[in-house]
């Protein structure tokens, strides 16, 4: 069944690393291969996130155990236009940063399209480019990514099957999922040179990379949907040669892990339960206890009815499952027996430790539960990962520093220092270039910017000054929208805390989906931190339990929460009184990702509509929820 669904052949890895490797082995074979032929392998390159793993892992092969590329030749999906070669958004600059200059291929055998052909020459260079890549007896491997619509290259939706290499313009989805390249949308280019559809299909052999939750939707469409020019990866259907290497995340949308029931043999756990009777109900838009026999038949569930007998006890036990993960006492009831409650009552009052990767993931993600604990007498720390500087905009600082000379004018204060430093400022951010990085003066003025929001956020929830914590990790301290790898020193940082405190419930960011991958290596610390005192066997650790929340750009499953905690309509408005305090991130925030929405709205939109499924499944209707899911440890 999975062979008749999938159209494309899926390669499914735990991790990027271990899909990296796997191409990266791909094509060292096929480099060996052709040299022991006397030939050049000719390779496509793409860039972006999604290769960089792929050649810091061909980087490798070439230190350890000499790969050699000094007889393979090179051709690039695309490019930005206009765009200078050394600008660090330029293709160029990318491709010789993280593949050319530390290897040994030779300059004269790299291709890549010209940001800056004059625009009346620009047909002549796209027919000269193709004619390369003919002269080199065509691409034997074809590396892709794929975006959010689907797009290969710079192939939007509705790109030709015919098209060749070509000067395109970018759809705007596109330009704003780029826009964390750049910081501001306005400054992505709104064109690109690119290989057309027709251009990528005549390679010999093609791989598509893909890794993330937020590549899931766009995978299943291009594997299982029909081959379509409106979702361009869909094409590649028609090739002989093409296989898709994702990991688990980017195939979680396929069949086999959404619905594995409509594939064949299907053990039914409660998660598989609980997942296929929802999708059933919210399909039919029914509550839970209205199902029936016919409607368990008619969606694929009829091996269920087998295994489990009448729909009403497989609709009870489900509706059980979620009226136990709502409750109004996120660290517990005290002074209570509730045996399916998602957390203990005793300790009580329970120490938490609530993980914020940025200065405001903690009240946007969270707050209305934020409140609850510490309203209900638990002991509640707050950890700020990082500084978040780079999210803060050059306006803020000149603000900010024109209130702090003014403010020492008013009072009589020398305002020579702070004076100098705001005219260093504001020269500096006068002719700062689009990709200049902020010197270390500014971002700290950034962070500083920052850190007086959360501060004050965590005030007014309550906290003292001995429960806020700013972590200040190093892999985020580059400057810029690319960070550091996790390091041991973020590791033992995060011990250190932890440590210090012994929670008994742990928070932090599950989510994956933020443009610039910073929750993600906030998450890999916190897991990292918690394996280290696990071997170092922290008895504390038996206590603890972690609950992983959402941040500002999706929600779980309604499927997968085993925590909902709601929130009434004074506490929806307190909570967005709480992200208002984070000034430097409202109205017009840099790297927003492909979601034009202020934080706050976000937030009360996905806390509404994870409300708004647990009443269509028939559950009693509130404000809004807030939902998490609990990590085993």
């Amino acid at each position: 069944m999975i062979d008749s669904l999938e159209k494309i052949p899926v390669k499914i890895f735990k991790t990027p690393k271990e899909g990296s490797q796997q191409v990266a082995r791909i094509i060292s074979d096929l480099i060996k291969e052709k040299n022991a032929a006397g030939k050049k392998a000719v390779i496509g390159l793409a860039t972006g996130s999604t290769p960089k793993s792929l050649y810091a892992e061909l980087v490798k092969l070439h230190q350890d155990e000499g790969l050699s590329f000094k007889n393979v030749i090179t051709f690039n999906l695309d490019q930005y236009y206009p765009m200078e070669p050394d600008a660090l958004n330029s293709y160029h600059y990318f491709m010789r940063k993280y593949l050319f200059e530390q290897t040994d291929i030779d300059p004269e055998n790299y291709f890549l399209p010209n940001g800056l052909i004059p625009k009346e020459k620009i047909k002549e260079h796209c027919a000269q480019y193709e004619q390369k890549i003919a002269d080199a007896g065509g691409i034997d491997l074809q590396i892709l990514g794929i975006g959010n619509n689907g797009h290969i290259g710079f192939n939007e939706p509705g790109s030709p099957v015919y098209s060749k290499t070509r000067l395109v313009t970018l759809e705007n989805s596109t330009r704003i999922a780029n826009s964390h390249e750049f910081g501001n949308i306005s400054q992505v280019p709104r064109m690109a040179i690119t290989m057309g559809i027709s251009t990528i299909m005549k390679s010999h052999r093609i791989i598509l990379m893909a890794w993330g939750k937020t590549k899931a939707p766009v995978i299943q469409k291009a594997v299982e949907g029909k081959p379509t020019e409106e979702v361009p990866a869909s094409l590649l259907q028609n090739h002989d040669n093409c296989t898709f290497v994702v990991d688990e995340f980017a195939a979680s949308e396929l069949t086999r892990f959404k619905s594995p029931w409509l594939t064949g043999e299907c053990e039914w756990t409660p998660g598989i339960i609980k997942r296929a009777v929802i999708g059933v109900a919210l399909k039919l838009g029914k509550p839970v206890l209205s199902l029936t026999n016919h409607d368990y038949n008619e969606f694929g569930l009829s091996d269920l009815l087998v295994d489990k007998g009448d729909a009403y006890e497989i609709n009870l036990e489900v509706y059980y499952m979620l009226r136990d993960s709502i409750t109004g006492w996120p660290g517990g009831k005290p002074n209570s027996f509730m045996p399916h409650h998602p957390e203990r009552s005793l300790p009580f009052p329970k120490k938490v430790l609530i993980f914020s990767p940025h200065p405001d993931d903690d009240i946007i993600s969270m707050g209305g539960t934020f409140m609850r604990l510490h309203d209900q007498g638990h002991n509640v720390h707050v950890a700020y990962q990082t500084s978040g500087n780079i999210a803060v905009t050059d306006e803020f600082v000149t603000r900010f520093l024109d209130f702090t000379v003014g403010f020492e004018e008013i009072f009589n204060i020398d305002t020579t220092v702070s004076q100098t430093i705001l005219n260093k400022a504001t020269s500096f951010i006068t002719e700062k270039k689009a990709s200049e990085k902020d010197t270390e003066e500014i971002r700290s003025i950034k962070g500083l910017i920052r850190r007086c929001e959360a501060r004050a956020t965590c005030k007014y929830v309550g906290l003292k000054e001995e429960q806020i914590h700013f972590m200040n990790l190093p892999f985020y301290e580059t400057g810029t929208i690319e960070k550091k790898p996790m390091s041991e020193e973020d590791i033992q940082l995060t011990v250190k805390l932890m440590r210090e405190i012994k929670p008994h419930q742990v928070f932090c960011a599950g989510d994956l989906a933020d443009p610039h991958g910073t929750h993600k290596v906030c998450i890999d610390i916190i897991l990292a931190a918690l394996a280290f005192m696990k071997e170092a066997k922290d008895e504390w650790l038996s206590d603890c339990r972690v609950w992983l929340y959402k941040g500002a750009w999706e929600e779980w499953d309604i499927s997968e929460i085993e925590m909902a905690v709601p929130m009434s309509p004074d506490q929806v408005r307190k909570k967005r009184y709480g992200i208002f305090i984070h000034q430097s991130q409202k109205d017009s925030v840099p790297f927003q990702g492909s979601d034009n929405r202020e934080f706050w709205q976000r937030a009360e939109e996905r806390n509404a509509n994870t409300a708004d499924l647990y009443a269509k499944l028939g559950l009693t209707r509130y404000a809004a929820v807030e939902a998490f899911v609990r990590l085993p440890l």
